[in-house]
């Protein structure tokens, strides 16, 4: 029997790029929320489950474990990463808090509370592994993307507490920090960036993919850091060091 993995947001984007790394050793149930067609196009290639999941709402976060439930009768490895950004950048002077709490809502309070779902059932199982992606955002400071900063990190945050209060029952749970992903969220800026990397915005001098993701969902669906509970993996392209 394959073990069983939820990986949310996975229609597009690195989400896409972890469903097909898992789909080759797990049975995947991958989540969208308004692109069918790209879902369904995941199913198509890898064989996974899809189901539609707005990780905000108390019902899709129920109906979504109740389905795994259905489906495969245990979970073995939760992957957070449904996220948006803002709809419009906006001067933190100028954001809304319509738009703080739209993505608060997906971002922090949605994960925090499937991670709830997922670690009762995992402590009753004894087993289990969750990943928490969130990004380079959770400490850098961007003053026209303030909702999405803020609600990163306190993803970050959820991720820790969730690592202190799992790992004594044998449940790991990690946090991997992704920099700048090649994805649709950064299409409209994308160009910018890679004039930024190419004048040394990153000592790996290349804009990530979402495979570069992928592998280390790998290394932790495969045992690799069974006892690095709590880690943060930095897949930024090594934006996080600090040199002089």
């Amino acid at each position: 029997m394959k073990p069983a993995a939820i990986i949310t947001g996975a229609s597009r984007g690195i989400g896409r790029g972890i469903a097909l790394e898992l789909a080759r050793t797990h049975d995947v149930i991958a989540t969208y929320k308004g692109r069918r067609d790209a879902a369904e196009s995941l199913q198509a290639e890898t064989g996974c489950s899809i189901l539609p999941c707005d990780v905000s709402s108390r019902h899709d976060r129920e109906a979504l474990i109740a389905f795994c439930r259905e489906q495969f009768g245990r979970l073995d490895l939760l992957v957070n990463n449904a996220g948006i950004a803002q709809r419009q950048r906006l001067d933190v002077v100028e954001a809304t808090e319509e738009s703080f709490d739209e993505l608060i809502g997906t971002n922090l309070k949605g994960p925090h509370f499937l991670t709830q779902l997922a670690a009762r059932w995992m402590l009753g199982q004894g087993s289990g592994r969750i990943v928490f992606v969130t990004s380079i955002s959770s400490y850098a400071a961007s003053v026209n993307r303030a909702e999405y900063c803020i609600s990163k990190a306190g993803l970050s945050m959820s991720a820790a507490l969730w690592a202190a209060r799992l790992a004594p029952n044998g449940i790991l749970v990690f946090e991997i920090r992704p920099g700048i992903i090649r994805t649709d969220m950064i299409r409209p800026v994308e160009k910018l960036y890679e004039e930024r990397i190419a004048g040394g915005l990153l000592p790996q001098r290349r804009m990530g993919e979402a495979c570069d993701v992928a592998r280390a969902v790998r290394a932790i669906a495969d045992g690799m850091l069974d006892y690095a509970a709590g880690q943060v993996l930095n897949v930024d392209g090594g934006f996080h060091l600090r040199t002089l």
